[in-house]
């Protein structure tokens, strides 16, 4: 053999030998490195049914996984297995739902089970949940309320294994009214004169169990304010910031005490202050048409129902006529009654029998205005002086005719007030209509005018 075919036997052999070697080794020379890198082997390996541990043994946390093998159910590994993959509840199915054992001895995919959540629930107002899992499915979340406020929608909710949760969030709404107690009730006694009573009280609180803050309103008349004789409502109002309402009520009653009511005397009358016979109400007895009063000028109610003093009456007045001076028959009438004298030269006199007889047609009027006539009639030694039919001394008239200056030589007349002063002279007969208007403007004080009105029906 030449030198030629045995250095070509030579290269042959040497690069069997070269391949063979990194086959074998699964190495290759990498060229910028110089360094050798194993490499994955890929090959196709021979169909072999008799080892039944063909791909490693498959399973699934948390799932389950179903093998259909050709060699059946018993090899589950076996080259040509397909294994079906499915999650427990509460878990989701990540990767291949079905893989298949291959001839490389692996499967043809992979596959895990991951835990379902629902989504954190937001907190409501005024209220929180409590979960008994957690936000994992088939948790239930339940809703409580702070006290004072009562749930509206779902009590409670549930993760579904879809991810959501059931129903829809509730909220927390105020359903309890506030509580509010009012004063008890109370009876007052109204003041001596009054018909009134001032009442106080301390204004109600109001509690809620939601709100801190309330709206108390107040329905009638508020304390520290007089109070009408009888029965009074009182009522308070509440009200929360979600307008529920309380309310509560108590009764104010003011009591009057009063007397029997007192019965005017025969030819007077009464006037009395304030109500007329409540507690402390004062009553006054008048006589009209020249009576006077016998007994007291005034009762007032007392606490106890009753009257003070005894019943006044009504009398003719009784006067003397048998006295020697003017001032003693004055003195009679001193601030009980106004005099009118009446003179004339005599009784033929024609302005005297006209003022007569206007004098006694005012005979009411008169009394009315506690006014007594007195006549003075002709000269001496035929003179007379009369008052109501009854004489009077000759010493008398002449003090009369002196002390207020009364002519007998023409017809004149003289009114005296009741203190016994020449307060108006007239020189020509008067009607009652002009004598009665000047008595009322010019003698009569505010209680007497009053007291005039109430009874000028009497003359009529």
């Amino acid at each position: 053999m030449s030198r030629f075919h045995i250095l070509l036997l030579f290269m042959v052999t040497f690069i069997r030998e070269l391949l063979g070697h990194n086959e074998g080794s699964g190495t290759t020379l990498h060229s910028s490195y110089n360094e050798v890198m194993p490499e994955e082997e890929y090959y196709t390996p021979r169909l072999n049914y008799r080892h039944p541990r063909w791909c490693h043994f498959l399973s699934l946390a948390n799932g389950d996984v179903t093998c259909h093998s050709p060699r059946g159910e018993n090899y589950r590994s076996t080259l040509g297995t397909r294994c079906e993959m499915t999650c427990d509840r509460g878990y989701k199915l990540l990767g291949r739902s079905s893989v298949l054992c291959m001839p490389n001895r692996r499967w043809s995919g992979t596959s895990h089970c991951r835990q379902i959540r629902c989504n954190v629930l937001h907190l409501i107002w005024h209220g929180t949940y409590h979960c008994t899992q957690g936000y994992v499915v088939d948790s239930r979340c339940d809703y409580i309320c702070e006290p004072g406020y009562r749930i509206e929608g779902d009590h409670s909710r549930t993760c579904l294994d879809g991810g959501s949760w059931s129903g829809a969030e509730p909220i927390c709404a105020d359903h309890d009214p506030p509580k509010i107690k009012c004063p008890l009730s109370r009876v007052k006694v109204a003041e001596p004169g009054k018909l009134t009573a001032r009442v106080s009280w301390d204004p109600p609180v109001a509690t809620d169990t939601a709100d801190k803050t309330l709206d108390v309103t107040l329905i009638g008349q508020g304390p520290d304010t007089n109070f009408k004789e009888g029965i009074n409502i009182i009522r308070y109002t509440a009200h929360d910031q979600a307008r529920n309402r309380a309310a509560c009520k108590f009764i104010v009653r003011v009591e009057v005490r009063r007397c029997p009511v007192l019965k005017p005397p025969l030819h007077g009358y009464l006037t009395c202050d304030s109500d007329g016979n409540n507690y402390g109400a004062v009553c006054e007895y008048h006589c009209v048409g020249g009576q006077e009063r016998r007994g007291t000028s005034s009762r007032v109610c007392q606490f106890d129902h009753s009257w003070t003093e005894a019943s006044a009456k009504c009398v003719t007045m009784e006067f003397k006529t048998d006295v020697d001076t003017a001032s003693g028959l004055l003195d009679q009438f001193y601030e009980k009654r106004r005099l009118l004298i009446v003179s004339a030269p005599n009784v033929a006199h024609g302005d005297y029998k006209l003022q007569n007889l206007m004098v006694q047609k005012a005979d009411c009027g008169l009394n009315l205005r506690r006014v007594t006539v007195i006549e003075l009639l002709g000269s001496p030694p035929q003179e007379v002086g009369l008052i109501k039919g009854r004489h009077l001394d000759t010493e008398v008239i002449e003090g009369l005719r002196q002390a207020f200056r009364i002519s007998r030589s023409y017809f004149n007349m003289v009114l005296l007030d009741k203190d016994g002063l020449d307060h108006e002279r007239f020189i020509t007969p008067t009607t009652s209509d002009e004598l009665f208007s000047y008595i009322d403007n010019n003698l009569l004080d505010e209680e007497e005018r009053r007291r005039l009105e109430l009874h000028s029906d009497l003359c009529d």
